[in-house]
This record gives structure tokens, C-alpha cells and sequence, in this order.
């Protein structure tokens, strides 16, 4: 399990851990969960359309990530975000399976791109996903204050004079990048829950920013350990195991935050 072309998808999968756990954060802070879905849908179609040109697929994931990004936060400034982000989405899809239905590596191609393949990464996979993860996190590092700024207290940000358009813009991109980057290895469905499930598990349990983000990086990590472990063992997907902790990660954190308030507050909440 530790050796071979194991080790390549340990390292990848810890990487793209840690990006999934930073980007998370911000992605429950800023309530973006919808964005987090559908950009990397629009990264799949970049991946089919790369494979169809006989290109990295890498290139054509982070083109269309950007652009759907970009897409959606643009139209999204001029008109209401969740059909922007809806629109995109389908959009997305239907490219993607257009250039699937035309390449004669359907089914594997598929199944990768939406559900990721941990296990097959190669070498030559490595160090494009190391370099676009420094990007993401470089971009966080200086992105940080405002962003975090602008997610709390987005009233105050325009006071202090953060653009939140800008902010908005900028942080599309980041994840944009993150999507590019983990794709290949959970898959265009399953990505966003390793976004959602363990950074929002991390909110539950503490309302410390900087200690929220070290626990939702944390729990992305031992949630894709755990999801690479189970699918050598069984042979099933990583990506449905990846989903399944994600889901079971978020359920503990709930409990956890449930059962630390005080009894007359979770009568209030049960009922």
C-alpha cells in the first residue's frame, strides 16, 4: 500500500488534501458550496476536450476551471448568482459529454474525470498538481485578511474599502485552481464534497478562523487517507468513499457542536 505507484497517489491525494481544507474554508465561510460544484464540472469539460485534442488533460482543466470562474463571477455581479452558477453548470456538462461521445476512450475517460482515479497517477502527473497547489495556497497567503474580511463581515470590508466584487472575482479563481488540480484525483462529482464536508465538520467544532482552517485540512487529510486505504482494500471507487467520510466527517462535527450547547438551546433547535 506504501510503495510502487502507490506512492505517488499518497503524495498527490495529501496535497490535494490540504488545498481542499484552505479552499474549504472559505468556500463555507462565503456560503459558495454551488460554486464549488459547478466549476469543477466545467474543469471535466476541459479535461474531455483535452483528451479529444490529444493534450495534457491538466491544460484543459485549469482553461475551462478559469473560465467558468470567471464566467460566473462576471455574470453573476449583473444577475442572480445561483442561475448564473446553474447555467454554467449545464453549459459545462453538455460540452463535456459532447467531447466524450467523440473519443474513443469513452468509458475510462469518463469514469476518471467524474470520479476520480487516485490510484493510476503517474509521475508526470506529480509535479503539475505540486505547482498549482503552491498557486492556490500563494493566492490564500496574500488574499488572506481581506478575504477573510470580506466573508465575515462583508459590510465592514467596503467600509475598509474591500472591493467585494474583487474579492469575489479573486477567490473564483483560486478555486478554480483547486479544482484543476484535484479532479484527476476524486473526480469532478466528488471534489466539492471534500470542500464542503470537512471545512464545514471544522466550523462546527471551533469559530477560531486560523484554528478552523488547521482542523478542516485536518479532516480533508484523513478523510482521503482513509478513502485511498479503503478503495486499495476493497477495489471500489476512491470517490465514493471520499463522499461517504465526507458525509460521516460532517455528521460528527454537527453532533459535536449539538451536544455542546446548552439543553435549552437544542430543545430550541429539535423542535
Amino acid at each position: 500500500m506504501f510503495s510502487g505507484f502507490m506512492t505517488n497517489a499518497w503524495i498527490v491525494a495529501t496535497l490535494v488534501a490540504v488545498i481542499a481544507g484552505v479552499v474549504g474554508f472559505f468556500v463555507v465561510l462565503r456560503s459558495a458550496a454551488f460554486p464549488a460544484h459547478a466549476i469543477p464540472n466545467g474543469a471535466f469539460a476541459g479535461a474531455a476536450g483535452a483528451a479529444l485534442l490529444g493534450v495534457n488533460t491538466l491544460i484543459g482543466l485549469g482553461v475551462f476551471a478559469v473560465a467558468a470562474a470567471l464566467g460566473i463571477g462576471w455574470l453573476g455581479r449583473r444577475g442572480r448568482r445561483d442561475v448564473v452558477t446553474a447555467l454554467a453548470l449545464v453549459v459545462m456538462l453538455a460540452l463535456g459529454a459532447a467531447f466524450l461521445s467523440h473519443t474513443t476512450e469513452y468509458a475510462p475517460e469518463i469514469f476518471s474525470l467524474l470520479f476520480g482515479e487516485v490510484l493510476g497517477v503517474s509521475v508526470s502527473q506529480v509535479w503539475p498538481v505540486v505547482g498549482l497547489g503552491a498557486a492556490c495556497l500563494g493566492a490564500i497567503a496574500v488574499l488572506y485578511r481581506p478575504l477573510l474580511l470580506s466573508s465575515a463581515v462583508p459590510e465592514i470590508a467596503e467600509v475598509r474599502g474591500v472591493r467585494s466584487d474583487r474579492m469575489d472575482m479573486a477567490f473564483l479563481v483560486v478555486l478554480a485552481l483547486a479544482a484543476a488540480m484535484t479532479v484527476p484525483v476524486v473526480g469532478a462529482l466528488l471534489i466539492f464534497s471534500l470542500m464542503v464536508g470537512p471545512p464545514a465538520a471544522a466550523r462546527s467544532l471551533t469559530a477560531r478562523p486560523h484554528l478552523a482552517i488547521v482542523l478542516s485540512v485536518v479532516l480533508a487529510l484523513a478523510t482521503v487517507w482513509a478513502a485511498i486505504a479503503s478503495s486499495y482494500l476493497s477495489n471500489w471507487p476512491i470517490g465514493f468513499f471520499v463522499g461517504t467520510f465526507s458525509v460521516v466527517v460532517y455528521a460528527f462535527g454537527r453532533i459535536w457542536a449539538l451536544a455542546r450547547l446548552p439543553q435549552r438551546a437544542r430543545l430550541a433547535l429539535t423542535t
